[in-house]
């Protein structure tokens, strides 16, 4: 066995279907904690923000950004320390409420990206074809960085959502060949009740992680 294409972006130049038959008008990117009131809010949120920034659009280009929580606090408003994080960076808080993690998000999906392993694992326990396109964040930003951007669609004729679909698809055949140094390098730990350093040092580790996922995904890279 030989390792498949390194880097390449896996694309035949037709569209192929959704995991889940959706249209091909959207991209969907779900977040996933335990709370769905820390770490994916706060991801959710700087991806929203960095997406609008790379792109000056609001639409994102056709890509939904979302989040759940493993044990969702239905109905909850973001921890404060949180929103406090969010706000540092420039990323709007605002009208945020916590789900709890449901078929139906993960359905919806064409991205997971969770905090943890064990998310992961949650994730992909409840089947609907998940485990190709569920990764640990810190996992998928690890997969991203050795695909060259020049076998993706090009962005300017396929647009983002074509481009979105084959960056998944040469994450998922590299994740056997690229591993963690250690299985604590794919996490992001759990700011829960942490004072509001801890939490700055988790949304700096966050959006870092980020950074090369939004720059594969738009082609664009961060404003120095």
């Amino acid at each position: 066995m030989t390792a498949p294409d390194a880097g390449r972006g896996i694309w035949d130049g037709e569209e192929t279907r959704t995991f889940t038959g959706l249209p091909h008008d959207s991209f969907r990117i779900l977040h996933v904690s335990t709370g769905n009131v820390c770490r994916s809010p706060i991801t959710e949120r700087l991806t929203r923000h960095a997406l609008a920034d790379r792109l000056g659009d609001p639409l994102w280009g056709g890509v939904v950004v979302e989040s759940a929580g493993t044990w969702g606090h239905e109905g909850a408003p973001m921890e404060a320390n949180a929103e406090a994080v969010l706000a540092e960076f420039g990323a709007d808080a605002s009208g945020f409420t916590g789900r709890e993690l449901l078929d139906e998000h993960v359905i919806m999906a064409d991205l997971v990206l969770t905090a943890t392993r064990d998310h992961r694992q949650q994730v992909i326990s409840m089947g609907h074809s998940a485990g190709l396109r569920t990764f640990t964040l810190k996992e998928f930003t690890r997969l991203v960085k050795a695909i060259d951007p020049a076998t993706l669609p090009p962005l300017e004729d396929e647009g983002l959502v074509i481009r979105a679909r084959a960056l998944v698809r040469a994450a998922a055949a590299l994740r056997g060949w690229l591993l963690a140094p250690t299985a604590e390098a794919d996490e992001v730990f759990d700011p829960y009740g942490a004072p509001l350093p801890f939490f700055r040092s988790i949304g700096d580790e966050i959006n870092e992680a980020l950074d090369p996922v939004v720059t594969a995904l738009t082609g664009v890279p961060a404003r120095a």
